[in-house]
């Protein structure tokens, strides 16, 4: 009996993410502009000599920011770092740039640096360490996230080709948190407001889920929030909306009373 090294055509499902490994570089570079998007929101732009070769290929990748801890010094007497992971909002090569969008909340310090950041400081940016690309050819695409997710959720929308349908379920603050999505699919954005309640409840995300009539179809279902809110999110996908396992990505960004978090909540 022989067997054939290449897979046959049935076996190749062109709607499978895919998987691309990186180098793994340090970053020193430097701040070229902040801008407050949003109440709850800054944009850094970076750039410098150090981003030659920087590579992200899946809207969620996430790199490791470096923060400076104040007067805390380790054994060697170099400085200690807190690190925190951010979603490259976009990489624009040509222009030698990297914008990272900061959601602001508790003063932890991503926060604490996002809103006293100035040009010409600098901030060490490391990875990202791969990407999970996750193709278009899906009859819809639905995003489900709370304010950490909205970089990722915004740089989708723009990268995904025109003809593609989007659903979007995002939860903020209050209507003041909304941002305008620059996209060329056809999107329906629902936005649902805290309006000053504690963030990271699954009842917000869950309840406006419920209410949507999702179109029909095969569909890749993408969730990133409070990590216990996200395993519930995608047990209600699985169980309410027809979701399959294999087509279905949910991320905690953050779990509460934990820092510098990141759940792999897919398997």
């Amino acid at each position: 009996m022989t067997h054939s090294n290449s897979a046959s055509a049935a076996e190749i499902d062109p709607r499978q993410p895919q998987r691309v490994r990186h180098e793994l570089r340090r970053r020193k570079l430097a701040v070229q502009a902040v801008e407050k998007i949003s109440p709850n929101m800054v944009r850094v732009t970076l750039s410098g000599e150090e981003l030659a070769g920087f590579a992200s290929l899946g809207f969620d990748d996430h790199v490791k920011l470096l923060f400076p801890l104040t007067g805390a010094v380790g054994a060697d007497g170099e400085p200690q770092f807190a690190g925190r992971n951010y979603t490259p909002r976009r990489y624009d090569a040509a222009a030698g740039t990297l914008v990272i969008d900061f959601a602001l909340h508790d003063a932890g310090p991503a926060t604490q640096w996002a809103e006293q950041a100035q040009p010409g400081q600098s901030l060490t940016v490391g990875g990202p360490r791969g990407s999970f690309v996750i193709p278009a050819s899906y009859d819809w695409h639905l995003l489900v996230g709370d304010d950490t997710a909205l970089p990722a959720i915004a740089r989708r929308l723009e990268e995904l080709p025109e003809g593609n349908r989007v659903v979007v379920v995002v939860e903020v603050d209050s209507p003041a948190d909304k941002l305008t999505f620059d996209t060329r699919t056809d999107a329906s954005v629902h936005w649902a407001y805290r309006n000053g309640t504690e963030a990271g409840a699954p009842d917000l995300l869950s309840q406006a889920l419920r209410a949507i009539d999702l179109p029909k179809g095969d569909y890749y279902a993408w969730v990133a929030c409070e990590s216990s809110a996200a395993k519930a999110l995608r047990t209600q996908l699985l169980a309410e909306h027809g979701a399959q396992p294999q087509w279905t990505r949910a991320a905690g960004y953050w779990r509460r009373g934990v820092a510098d978090v990141h759940d792999n909540l897919t398997e």
